[in-house]
């Protein structure tokens, strides 16, 4: 009614409760020919229907070949009952696809080199084992991440209840069949519980209310009929979710029984036109995209280098097949070739670290994503609430808390002998066993007014029992309870701090705004009123239903978890801007986003964003926190808005209307309650729905992230710096600075000791805020911290040629064995300056993994010249003399690194 209490259309405060036409999502109108769901505001359906009328479907729904043995068409007519799904490929492309990577393709194409120039080249063996174990790294966690989420799946085969003749003139039969093989035409039976099979037109509905949050994201179960609603006075609709007479594969009973006939299966089903849609080749996520550029950063790097050595050597030397080999010795040390393997390690043991905290894993590169994301869209149900219904508060008539409102609701909900909806069963749960025992003993059921969507509500007559003394007390009392507007139309007086007072015009107008403040505030409300009865009889009808008595209101919510306010600060202290998008209305929506401390400022309406253009979208979602009453592709489409301006998203959500929105995320997060194709759709599957558990998830990320780009950092930085050094000694120098058998060592040891870096630790500023790939950032610490280390490999080259005298082709083994020993400690322990932007050693340490191989590849660099491996090498004993000369390079090298750090930092305001 103008100006009456607001009850939001998608969720009725009650069940029958009118509900208004809404937009059909874009990614469910595009129907195939012959699906039964119209496009948007178009012609209704193939037979020229409403959606919302009642009637068996028309348009050859029905008129199928029969089925040879039940009278119905069989499922080879119309296909299995399934809907499109991303499958896993096949083990043998998966470790194809492990392969697929630019520094792999780099690193065979150098050992293909290698191995045209010399097949006993060790170094074609190093390479090709790097490869090899990258790769299978890689591809073995994601099979078996795989693996783990196809097992969370329920392996029991789901059945329905389905009404067939045997023949023409037979008569029906009703049996369990598993749910896909459901075709066109066969009658099913909904009880509470069960899964809907197809999409259902019902024939017959009994307080039939359908969970349908998996599908439009409403927290409460919707009520549906039998009827066409027009007829009682609702608007038609053109969306399938909003009709009242359908119901939709992939959404459940949670109350009452119904029969419908099977209208859609499969792909023609509403579900299956948005699950075809999700089927395909993914989107590039932030990793994808960062990776890459790193990689032909890299590339680019080893195509300007090499051939400018590889023309020094030539030219200054005149060997140009030896020119040529230790070109190819310079890519291959410039070229991080661990790199994948540090990468498969690092995401490995991210995804093994995460399954710990109950999150399975499903996609390596979604580790990275996570601890990139800056901005996490959610839904509301489940993730910031309990997802139950719980009775919030139960006021009089002046919104004061009452308990003679609750006793009222209570024995309603009680003795009612239909199937008790969510709401019912909030009230009765809301009061004790005991109080359950004294009012049996109190109470008797007279009669019941049941519940039908014209009148929106239900009455019971109970009289006194005479066991409590109430012998002389022949009166009965109806007790009514429904929607606001339908019991308030029926009364003619109210209960005001306990005198019964007529319901005046300015005291309607009063009762009326109580009811419509407690809406505002996202409550569902629903009116409580009584008569007493002075005749006794056995039976009451509607018209009974008359000259009540406004006792109060039952006001409902799903309540905030808990910890999600802590949850959500603990996300917003690491850099993380929580979105809440959501199916829901947005009077609930602001009321939960309030109560968890979200600043909910304007909540915009998904239809809001349908006209608007990229650019008038990305300005609205950088500057709106709610959103509310999306649909599917809306949902996707903001996520792809925040992603244009710049934006890391992830997307934790659960049903078949965030399935396009998880896909299109750089995260896809998604529970292990959710329906299989968000499950599906999502790269991370959380074993609990809980914001604290993702908090954990992201720090894992960022360290997973950190420990990466600390070792690009460091060894192409490093690398760098060598080849500087091995440019500056090529030209100056007679004979070659470093044996290429000696740099491929030299590398082999270094990248060794790299392997322990996934289990470095990441300080603790490092982790406070998302963290990204640069390149370019990556570029100018190269050419930066390059050249700090070719400072001092010029200074060894200075002393091994004038301090111990090799300046000539006779004493090149000892200048090559001085410098190989400066070069790979100085490589090792500059580790420990680049791993922390604070002082090594001092104010953060590396974890004892990282301290051993760090150990170990200095020892072997001091062994190496002594041992029975050094002729074979090319390595010489160094004197005695050469070792303080070292300490002092190293201690200078390590000062000096520090000192440009901190320059850096000041000068960039970053490190790693």
């Amino acid at each position: 009614m103008e100006g009456g209490i607001r009850h939001d259309h998608a969720h009725p405060p009650y069940p029958g409760q009118a509900r208004a036409a809404g937009p059909v999502p874009p990614r469910a109108q595009g129907r195939r020919a012959g699906g039964p769901y119209p496009a948007r505001r178009r012609a209704p359906h193939r037979d020229q229907r409403p959606l919302g009328r009642s009637g068996p479907p028309g348009g050859g729904h029905l008129a199928r070949r029969p089925h040879p043995r039940r009278g119905r068409p069989a499922p080879g007519a119309h296909g299995a009952n399934v809907v499109a799904h991303e499958r896993a490929p096949r083990w043998y492309l998966q470790l194809a696809k492990a392969f697929r990577n630019p520094f792999i393709a780099v690193l065979v194409l150098l050992a293909a080199v290698m191995y045209w120039q010399d097949p006993a080249d060790p170094g074609v063996v190093i390479l090709s084992v790097m490869v090899g174990i990258s790769g299978l790294l890689r591809f073995w966690q994601e099979f078996r991440s795989g693996r783990a989420a196809d097992a969370l799946k329920k392996l029991v085969s789901t059945t329905c209840a389905v009404q067939r003749r045997a023949g023409s003139g037979s008569a029906p039969t009703t049996f369990e069949v598993p749910m896909d093989q459901v075709v066109p035409g066969d009658v099913v039976k909904l009880a509470a519980g069960d899964l809907i099979p197809a999409d259902l037109r019902l024939i017959t509905a009994k307080d039939l209310n359908v969970g349908q949050a998996a599908l439009s994201g409403e927290s409460l179960p919707v009520a549906k009929a039998d009827t066409r609603l027009q007829d009682l006075g609702s608007p038609d609709t053109s969306d399938p979710v909003e009709a009242d007479n359908l119901v939709l594969m992939g959404t459940s009973v949670t109350s009452g029984t119904a029969t419908g006939v099977v209208v859609a299966t499969g792909a023609d089903t509403y579900f299956g036109s948005m699950a075809g849609s999700l089927v395909g080749e993914r989107p590039q996520t932030n990793f994808d995209t960062g990776v890459r550029k790193v990689s032909f950063l890299l590339i680019r790097f080893m195509l300007v280098m090499v051939p400018v050595v590889f023309m020094i050597n030539g030219f200054t030397k005149g060997d140009w097949d030896e020119a040529f080999l230790f070109g190819i010795a310079v890519a291959v040390g410039l070229t991080p070739e661990m790199l994948p393997m540090v990468v498969s390690a690092n995401l490995a043991r991210g995804a093994v670290a995460m399954s710990r905290r109950k999150v399975v894993v499903k996609r390596l590169n979604a580790i990275q994503n996570l601890g990139a994301m800056d901005v996490l869209c959610t839904d509301k149900t489940g993730t910031l609430t309990e997802d139950r219904i719980v009775l919030d508060r139960y006021l009089d008539v002046h919104g004061d808390e009452d308990g003679e409102v609750l006793e009222y609701g209570y024995l309603n909900a009680h003795f009612q002998t239909g199937l008790k909806n969510l709401m019912d069963q909030a009230v009765i749960d809301r009061v004790g066993e005991a109080e359950e025992v004294v009012v049996d003993a109190r109470f008797s059921m007279v009669d019941e007014i049941p519940f039908d969507f014209a009148r929106r509500r239900m009455s019971v007559v109970l009289g006194r029992s005479s066991l409590v003394g109430d012998f002389g007390n022949s009166e009965h009392i109806m007790i009514t309870k429904g929607a606001v507007e339908e019991v308030l139309a029926l009364c003619t007086h109210m209960r005001d701090r306990g005198e019964r007072v007529e319901l005046t015009e300015q005291l309607r107008w009063h009762v009326t705004r109580i009811a419509e403040d407690n809406n505002r505030q996202g409550l569902r409300v629903l009116a409580v009123a009584t008569r007493t009865m002075d005749t006794r009889r056995e039976t009451y009808t509607v018209a009974d239903e008359d000259e009540l008595t406004l006792v109060g209101f039952l006001a409902f919510l799903d309540p905030p978890k808990a910890d999600a306010a802590r949850a959500l600060t603990g996300l917003s202290d690491k850099g993380i801007t929580v979105k809440v998008v959501t199916g829901d209305n947005e009077l609930v929506a602001a009321r939960v986003c309030a109560d968890v401390g979200i600043d909910v400022g304007e909540v915009v309406l998904g239809p809001a964003t349908d006209d608007l253009d990229d650019a008038q979208l990305r300005a609205l979602a950088a500057r709106t926190t709610v959103f509310a009453k999306v649909n599917p592709v809306q949902k996707a489409r903001i996520v792809r808005a925040l992603q244009a301006d710049g934006h890391t998203v992830g997307f934790l959500g659960d049903g078949i209307n965030d399935a396009a929105a998880l896909r299109d995320a750089d995260v896809g997060i998604s529970v292990d309650t959710a329906v299989d194709i968000a499950k599906e759709s999502a790269d991370i599957i959380l074993l609990e729905k809980d914001l604290t558990v993702l908090e954990q998830g992201v720090v894992q990320g960022r360290t997973t992230f950190g420990n990466t780009i600390k070792y690009i950092k460091m060894t192409a930085s490093s690398n760098f710096g060598n080849v500087f050094s091995v440019l500056v000694a090529s030209a100056f120098i007679p004979f070659q600075p470093m044996l290429a058998i000696m740099l491929l060592v030299q590398n082999l040891v270094y990248d060794i000791s790299q392997l322990a870096t996934p289990w470095d630790r990441m300080d603790e500023e490092y982790l406070r805020r998302p963290r990204n790939w640069d390149a370019k950032g990556i570029g100018r610490f190269m050419v930066t911290i390059g050249p700090v280390s070719s400072l001092f490999d010029i200074s060894m080259f200075l002393i091994m040629w004038h301090v111990f005298g090799a300046n000539s082709e006779a004493h090149q083994a000892l200048f090559q064995s001085g410098w190989f020993v400066e070069g790979l400690l100085s490589q090792t322990l500059i580790v420990h300056m680049i791993r922390t932007r604070k002082i090594p050693f001092i104010q953060s340490r590396a974890s004892w993994p990282v301290m051993v191989m760090t150990a170990l590849a200095v020892l072997t660099g001091l062994w190496l010249p002594f041992s029975p491996l050094a002729p074979s090498l090319g390595f010489v004993a160094l004197p005695a003399g050469y070792f303080p000369w070292l300490i002092g390079v190293l201690l200078a090298y390590c000062t000096l690194t520090q000192l440009v750090k901190t320059w850096y930092i000041r000068r960039f305001r970053t490190w790693l």
